[in-house]
C-alpha cells in the first residue's frame, strides 16, 4: 500500500461514519477514495452541481449554505472533522441542494458516486451499517432544527452552545468554533443581536464570556433555555 493509500486508510477507519466495517470493506473504501484539499473561502460545490459524490470532512470546517433570490445568505450547517456531507447525491444521484465553501483550509476525503454505489452493490452490508449511523445523525439534525425555527434566539444561542459542550467533550469550557458573523448567520440573527444575547446570558449569569471562549455556568437553566421551558429575562 503507498503512503498516500495508507493515509487515506488510515483516515476512513477512523471516521465515525464507517464504523463497525469489516476490515475488507474498508480496502475497498480505500481504493475507490481520494484526498482533496480546499483553501479558505474556496468552494467546494454550488447548489444545482451535479451530484457526483459526497465527502467526509478530514480535517478543518465546511459551511453549507443557501442563497436567497436577493444574495442573502443563509447558512445550513458548519461542518467539521469526521463529519460527512453531500451524502444524499450518492444514493439518490441528484444535484446537490445547497452550496458548501471551506471556511478554512481543509482536507475532504471523497467518494465518486459511480464508484461507491457499484461497491454497494458488491457489499450491501456497507449500506446498512452506515444508514445506522446517518439515522442517529439524522435524528440530531432534526432537533437541531426544532430549535432553530421553534425557539427564540437565545433558545437557538443556548442549544447550540449545549451542543457544542458536546462536541468538546463535555466540559463546561468551550472553545466558540465560529466567528460571531458566521454563528449568527446559522442561528437566523445578526451580529449585533447575539452580541447582546451573550451579554445578557452573562449578566443573568449562565455563561462567562472571554473573547471566544464561553464557560457555561448554570447547565441547568441553559438546557431549559434550550428546550423552551425558560425564557432569558
Amino acid at each position: 500500500m503507498s503512503d498516500a493509500a495508507g493515509r487515506i486508510d488510515a483516515l476512513i477507519s477512523s471516521f465515525p461514519l464507517f464504523e463497525g466495517q469489516a476490515r475488507e470493506t474498508l480496502r475497498d473504501l480505500t481504493a475507490i477514495a481520494e484526498i482533496k484539499r480546499f483553501a479558505r473561502g474556496q468552494l467546494l460545490f454550488l447548489d444545482g452541481d451535479p451530484g457526483n459524490g459526497f465527502y467526509v470532512l478530514a480535517s478543518g470546517r465546511v459551511k453549507i449554505f443557501k442563497l436567497s433570490p436577493d444574495g442573502k445568505e443563509q447558512i445550513l450547517h458548519v461542518f467539521g472533522p469526521g463529519e460527512p456531507f453531500g451524502e444524499a447525491t450518492a444514493f439518490e444521484g441528484i444535484p446537490f441542494p445547497a452550496s458548501a465553501e471551506a471556511l478554512q483550509e481543509s482536507e475532504a476525503v471523497f467518494f465518486h458516486r459511480d464508484r461507491f454505489v457499484a461497491l454497494i452493490r458488491k457489499d450491501p452490508t456497507l449500506a446498512l451499517t452506515m444508514l445506522a449511523v446517518l439515522s442517529r445523525r439524522l435524528k440530531k439534525f432534526t432537533v437541531m432544527i426544532e430549535h432553530l425555527s421553534l425557539r427564540d434566539v437565545p433558545g437557538r444561542l443556548a442549544a447550540y452552545l449545549l451542543l457544542l459542550r458536546e462536541r468538546q467533550g463535555g466540559a463546561n469550557e468551550l472553545d466558540l468554533d465560529l466567528r460571531k458573523g458566521l454563528l449568527a448567520s446559522l442561528l437566523g440573527t445578526i451580529p449585533e443581536t447575539l452580541s447582546r444575547i451573550l451579554a445578557r446570558m452573562s449578566s443573568h449569569g449562565l455563561i462567562h464570556v472571554d473573547g471566544s471562549r464561553i464557560t457555561i455556568l448554570d447547565g441547568d437553566r441553559m438546557e431549559a433555555l434550550a428546550d423552551g421551558t425558560e425564557r432569558l429575562g
